[in-house]
């Protein structure tokens, strides 16, 4: 059972991480073409596009008790969630891509952004590190 409420938690973590990134992105004159796309074998949780480029991008976020707990482990260099794209991911990541742009019969120019988020949801603050081309497919 206490299983099953830490994933509900890591789901949520995510969910709002994912929105963060977003407006992040629209901050920066990036438009949302669709979110959290999911088939079997892959899912892409952000497809913006920006400078005539297609953006597929990998959202991790990592939850902090305080804001002293993220600078402590900032400053340490402890646990990057960007760090969280491993091998497995990107491949399954590359299906999905490869899913998207064949349904979208999308042509152009495209790119894999890691957005590493860190929250502190009792202090409503984030950090953002975006990692723009940092898959290389």
């Amino acid at each position: 059972m206490k299983q099953n409420k830490k994933l509900g938690q890591k789901n949520k973590t995510g969910a709002i991480g994912e929105q963060i990134a977003a407006q992040f992105l629209k901050e920066r004159g990036f438009s949302i073409v669709e979110a959290n796309y999911i088939k079997k074998w892959g899912e892409i949780d952000l497809v913006a596009r920006g400078n005539k480029v297609m953006r597929f991008v990998e959202v991790k976020t990592v939850s902090y008790e305080t804001k002293q707990d993220l600078k402590s482990a900032i400053s340490r260099g402890t646990y990057r969630p960007e760090e969280n794209v491993h091998f497995k991911k990107i491949q399954r990541l590359n299906r999905a891509i490869e899913s998207w742009i064949q349904e979208n019969k999308y042509q152009g120019n495209w790119e894999i952004d890691v957005i590493a988020v860190r929250i502190v949801p009792r202090e409503r603050y984030a950090t953002v590190n975006f990692l723009p081309n940092a898959v290389i497919g």
